[in-house]
């Protein structure tokens, strides 16, 4: 029976299913757009210090990791490149000396030290700039697992060539080309070279690179948007490209790393128009220390929960799943209502590393039951779409339905199948071949707490929900419409 029920999906068209299941607007009315750098700009961005690029070649070539291959880039009419960055950061210090964040997010930052670096970008972009969109989406990398990593590329790469948005990876943190402490260590970590940094994994291409250390970082990425947005040497990452709007975008560490720079920097700089956060926890990351990485697991251990603040005008697009809402990132603690220029997507049956974003790797995690194989890449790419909408043109996304906690808020509240409730609903949710979860079972390395499961549901049980192919192909389009 579940052998029938998949291979009628394949005669549905899966890739429309969040993109139209999230894309409607939450309002009638439009707000104002929020482009800062248009004519209807409200907010002047003050003068600063900005990156100044190199090209990088030789070595092995370009060093980013990535189980699961996106697009062609040939094929689909965009170059790569890499560069280092280079220039001379601020590191920042809460005005009132304070070390733990106000849980509204109302920081107050001052500039401290000042430290050389010299790090990397990588650019993604169209080839022909009559096909670009004007919008350059700037991943902030993720170093948790001991690797520079760019986990947002891998679910939002439709998305991004399809709209021809240009795309930059910033190794911002200090893990990423010095090594560093291995956060969440895998079967995949000794096999990547993680903890070593791509200075030591290929010093022909990357051994003129430092990093100063995470005290920094949050003015590397402000720099290197800079640069991107007002280029003025000879060497221009974005070639030809005109950026009209720079989307800041991040996944789990990184997600926590923007929320600090949201409520503590962007005040500051303004420099970003808006603001993909996907997988955040409860709390933010530290503002970091001078010659050092940021301990992301004593960080987020007991550390004050912090919303956005609400007093700025670039809007906030949040992702979050199963595993960062009552799962062990406990978001649920930092949850605040939709606002003007705030939206929160919760995703029933999604978890914070799945199936997709592994690839291939996904077996080798080692974990007591097979991961989530949920559709998060699907919510994610029509989140980006939705956010560039809402800062072109001012629509606001649709609000989401909220997953429905326990009383202990540590776990769901389920259907008969185990089905976490509430939430953003896809057909893979509503009409179930398999139980999604964020939740992991018990058991396997610590990666797999971040990888929840996929459970199959009995033949017998699959038998009574559909009778028949045509019951099950009926009721999917039914919940893809």
């Amino acid at each position: 029976m579940k052998k029938a029920i998949c291979n009628a999906v394949a005669g549905i068209a899966v890739v429309t299913i969040a993109v139209s299941a999230c894309s409607s607007s939450g309002s009638s009315t439009k707000a104002k757009p929020v482009t800062l750098d248009s004519a209807t700009s409200v907010v002047a961005r003050p003068a600063g210090a900005s990156a100044t690029p190199t090209l990088l070649t030789g070595g092995k070539g370009i060093l980013l990791i990535s189980p699961r291959p996106g697009p062609d880039l040939a094929k689909v009419g965009y170059v790569e490149s890499e560069y280092k960055v280079a220039g001379t950061a601020t590191a920042y210090a809460q005005s009132n000396g304070a070390t733990a964040f106000p849980s509204d997010g109302m920081m107050s930052l001052k500039p401290t030290t000042k430290a050389d670096y010299a790090t990397r970008i990588v650019v993604r972009r169209p080839k022909d700039p009559a096909k670009f969109n004007g919008t350059v989406v700037v991943e902030w990398n993720n170093v948790s697992g001991g690797l520079d990593v760019a986990p947002d590329w891998t679910y939002t790469a439709n998305e991004i060539v399809r709209s021809g948005a240009a795309w930059v990876g910033v190794s911002a943190q200090m893990i990423g080309i010095e090594g560093g402490p291995v956060a969440v260590e895998t079967a995949l970590s000794k096999m990547g070279g993680a903890g070593l940094g791509i200075k030591a994994q290929d010093p022909a291409r990357y051994g003129t690179l430092h990093h100063p250390g995470d005290a920094y970082s949050y003015d590397i990425y402000t720099q290197v948007a800079r640069m991107l947005r007002n280029p003025t040497g000879p060497v221009r990452p974005l070639g030809d490209l005109q950026p009209k709007r720079l989307i800041a975008m991040g996944e789990s560490q990184s997600a926590f790393a923007l929320t600090t720079y949201y409520d503590g920097v962007q005040p500051l700089t303004h420099e970003f128009d808006g603001f993909l956060v996907h997988s955040r926890g409860s709390s933010a990351l530290p503002l970091g220390e001078p010659g050092k990485p940021t301990d992301i697991v004593s960080a987020v251990t007991g550390a004050v929960p912090v919303r956005f603040r609400t007093d700025l005008t670039a809007p906030v697009m949040v992702v979050a799943t199963e595993t960062d809402v009552a799962g062990i990132l406990q978001y649920v603690k930092a949850l605040q209502p939709d606002n003007a220029h705030l939206r929160i997507w919760q995703a029933a049956g999604t978890a914070h590393v799945d199936a997709y974003q592994l690839g291939g790797a996904a077996a080798a995690f080692g974990c007591a039951a097979p991961v989530n194989a949920g559709p998060d890449n699907f919510i994610v790419g029509a989140a980006l779409a939705k956010l560039n909408d809402w800062i072109v043109h001012g629509t606001p996304p649709a609000h989401s339905p909220a997953l429905k906690v326990d009383a202990a808020k540590t776990d769901y509240v389920r259907d008969a199948n185990g089905i976490a409730e509430g939430g953003i609903r896809t057909p893979q949710v509503d009409v179930p071949v398999d139980v999604l979860s964020g939740i992991p079972a018990p058991g396997g390395p610590t990666a797999c707490m971040l990888s929840g499961t996929t459970r199959p549901i009995p033949d017998a049980t699959l038998a009574k929900m559909y009778p028949s192919v045509a019951d099950y192909n009926a009721a999917y389009a039914k919940a893809t419409d």
